[in-house]
């Protein structure tokens, strides 16, 4: 679905330049699911799933193309 969005833009920045904000926005992305579980009280392993999930469903979408 987003794939060709996300190669387009590899492309365009540059592979390292691409992966270094690729990688800053997944950092973020699980830091906001860990603030979220922190104030919800959710345990650890349940967190890992979450960010797991999270990185599946993005394989799925094709943000991770």
């Amino acid at each position: 679905m987003f794939a060709p969005i996300v190669v387009l833009s590899r492309n365009y920045l540059g592979k390292a330049k691409f992966n270094k904000i690729r990688g800053r926005a997944i950092a973020k992305h699980s830091q906001v699911i860990t603030a979220v579980c922190t104030s919800f009280g959710i345990e650890r392993t349940t967190r890992q799933n979450l960010i797991r999930t999270a990185r599946d469903n993005g394989k799925k979408l094709g943000l991770l193309a």
